[in-house]
């Protein structure tokens, strides 16, 4: 006579409540919610597109609601090679997006400034604004991007959400 044992959660042992940290909460929400603005600037751009259509579906991450405002989005994908006439407007779009804010450099292009060593093109948009993935390539693959969006995940998940006081001071009045 085989027993039937119970694997996982059992709601009648814990009375269907869940225990956990509201860092590990909101940043579960966020991470699993990333809301791309791609910057596409040149042919990395195409590689990016392919990542979001049915074939690679980047919808799996929770990022398929690609926002071309600022204002709506939390995570940057610079597509490839940023020109000093396109740094500012660049630099500018950064500065409206809402924080938390994240960045992919996508391509040796956004990386470096790839095989342009020229006067007109910035070699390495981590010069305007602070990267947190790098994707190597020319152009990348929409699976290197997909990568990329798995270690920015990973990221996510382990900043803390109140590090800064004046974001958490309303939560943490005494009443």
């Amino acid at each position: 006579m085989q027993q039937n044992t119970e694997i996982g959660y059992n709601s009648k042992i814990e009375g269907e409540v869940v225990v956990t940290k509201l860092d590990s909460a909101l940043n579960w929400f966020r991470k699993n919610s990333l809301w791309p603005m791609p910057m596409g600037l040149a042919c990395c751009a195409i590689e990016l597109m392919a990542a979001g259509a049915s074939r690679f579906d980047i919808a799996r991450f929770g990022s398929e609601v690609m926002r071309f405002s600022p204002r709506q989005s939390d995570l940057m994908i610079v597509a490839g090679t940023v020109t000093y006439k396109m740094a500012m407007a660049v630099r500018r779009i950064y500065d409206q997006m809402a924080e938390p804010k994240w960045v992919i450099a996508m391509g040796a292009c956004a990386s470096t400034g790839g095989m342009y060593r020229s006067y007109s093109v910035l070699q390495g948009v981590d010069n305007i604004v602070p990267v947190d993935v790098y994707v190597a390539g020319c152009p990348p693959r929409p699976e290197a991007l997909l990568d990329a969006l798995i270690k920015m995940q990973k990221k996510v998940e382990t900043e803390p959400v109140f590090a800064d006081l004046a974001i958490a001071a309303p939560f943490l009045k005494k009443s």
